[in-house]
């Protein structure tokens, strides 16, 4: 049995979601510190031909927190509507744009100010959407001991799920050691996104690993759900 153990991240690139897919169980961390550098409330989305930055404003409070325990900003329903008029524009032209809009503004207009209560919203309507049937368990309602640390509650996190094998994005090879996992009975395996290419703007040359609304709004639902397959794993 795969399992996957991920931050959450809000409507982060194709290959979050790639890797949901291919899992049978998929955990997202709540009881985790937010860190600013993150792309924990920030992604990129395709704006005249460049990629921008946005991102979901927070209520300023303590570095320390979880992201469980961080909430948006008190003005953040005005800030949403600026970013929805300005994903309105920017993708008004693009072929799936009912679809990517609508999306769009059920996760941004969700009623929650809870940054993982909203966060999580968006990733399950993401996969609702692309019919991905992977359980999605939230961390804090495991057992694991969060004193363990990285690698180590990984570990302890499949155990727990009793996975077989666990599944991290390629970026993270050099976080894990084969032997760590092996001694618990659990293959280690990474999964890399291939060279994915669709149709944006033709004016301009393709941006990739943008957010996954980005992918929605050029391709029909079709299509996205052939992207998901185009990755590559590597056993450790």
């Amino acid at each position: 049995m795969k399992a996957a153990i991920m931050q959450p991240y809000f409507f982060p690139y194709i290959g979050y979601f790639q890797l949901i897919n291919y899992v049978d169980k998929f955990v997202v961390y709540d009881n985790i510190k937010y860190t600013k550098k993150s792309w924990i409330n920030r992604n990129r989305f395709y704006i005249n031909g460049k990629d921008e930055m946005f991102s979901l404003p927070l209520k300023k409070d303590s570095d320390y927190l979880d992201v469980v325990d961080r909430r948006l900003s008190d003005t953040f329903e005005k800030e949403a509507q600026k970013l929805l008029r300005k994903l309105e524009s920017a993708y008004r032209k693009a072929p799936n744009y009912q679809d990517g809009i609508s999306i769009f503004k059920q996760c941004i207009l969700f009623e929650s100010k809870n940054l993982f209560d909203f966060i999580l919203n968006s990733i399950k309507t993401i996969v609702n959407y692309l019919d991905i049937d992977t359980e999605i368990i939230i961390s804090s309602s495991l057992n694991s001991s969060r004193d363990l640390k990285c690698q180590d509650r990984v570990i302890d996190i499949c155990q727990e799920v009793k996975a077989t094998e666990y599944v991290n994005p390629f970026s993270g090879m050099d976080l894990y050691e084969k032997s760590s996992f092996f001694d618990s009975d659990i293959k280690l395996c990474f999964i890399k996104l291939n060279d994915i290419e669709y149709s944006q703007n033709p004016k301009f040359d393709f941006i990739g690993f943008l957010s996954i609304i980005d992918v929605i709004m050029w391709n029909d639902k079709k299509q996205v759900k052939k992207f998901l397959n185009e990755f590559s794993i590597y056993e450790a």
